[in-house]
């Protein structure tokens, strides 16, 4: 939540283990900390994640994003599915930070990003999607209320950098991050049926997740083919008690 260059750089230096870059209120002073952020990041070596809000709607953000990028590849690049497409250099449909592409059709983009950067590209809608360009995991659940809340999204990026902090494997952080919130959803949904509720019961469930340990409710994560996602034979189940990206 830093402003102000100088206190992102000591608190990099000082304290932190992993950054969270989030441009949904680019502005230029807010450029030059995050700027700032990722060069320090980069000389102690912390990953970042990379949430390119309202990417490809808007020119100058999405420049910036490429020279963030350029300067130090993040970790994880957590999006939707118009904004990874945009981000990678695929045409893409936006109504603000709001997705009107589908996360099936963003896929190969996702992919092409993934390879281009190193980085884990997590993609988010109804059904999530990691990969690193070679592995592509599919994360089902949540509920629609999630698209009702604002900040979900946003949240979801620190919790990406929180397990990005604690894990070696950046695709794994990604799969896991996207396992913790859609069993948040999924059971935020059953006692909240509002978005006010739902917004308070969806915390406490994340926190019940993850300071609970409870990783054997998680939903699985399906490994599709290198193509495109299939009901295909070359799927396979991965248990999240199995997963090694469950931390």
């Amino acid at each position: 939540m830093l402003e102000n260059d100088k206190e992102a750089e000591e608190m990099l230096q000082t304290c932190a283990n992993a950054l969270l870059v989030n441009v949904g209120t680019y502005s230029q002073t807010q450029a030059d900390t995050m700027r700032a952020a990722v060069s320090v990041a980069h000389s102690f070596s912390l990953p970042w994640v990379l949430d390119p809000v309202a990417v490809g709607l808007l020119s100058p953000r999405t420049a910036f994003c490429h020279e963030l990028i350029a300067l130090y590849p993040p970790a994880i690049i957590r999006g939707n599915a118009s904004e990874i497409l945009a981000l990678s250099g695929h045409p893409a449909v936006a109504r603000g930070p709001e997705s009107t592409d589908v996360c099936e059709t963003a896929l190969p983009a996702a992919r092409d990003l993934a390879k281009a950067t190193g980085a884990a590209v997590l993609v988010t809608g109804p059904t999530d999607y990691a990969t690193d360009g070679s592995h592509t995991y599919a994360i089902t659940g949540g509920h629609e209320l999630m698209t009702r809340v604002t900040g979900v999204g946003c949240a979801m990026g620190a919790l990406a950098a929180a397990l990005c902090a604690v894990s070696d494997n950046a695709l794994h952080a990604a799969v896991t991050c996207s396992q913790i919130f859609s069993h948040s959803g999924t059971h935020a949904a059953m006692c909240a049926h509002h978005p006010g509720s739902f917004a308070t019961a969806f915390l406490d469930a994340v926190d019940d997740c993850v300071l609970s340990a409870h990783h054997a409710q998680l939903p699985a994560a399906i490994e599709t083919s290198s193509n495109a996602p299939s009901s295909s034979d070359s799927e396979k189940m991965r248990h999240p008690d199995a997963h090694p990206g469950t931390v």
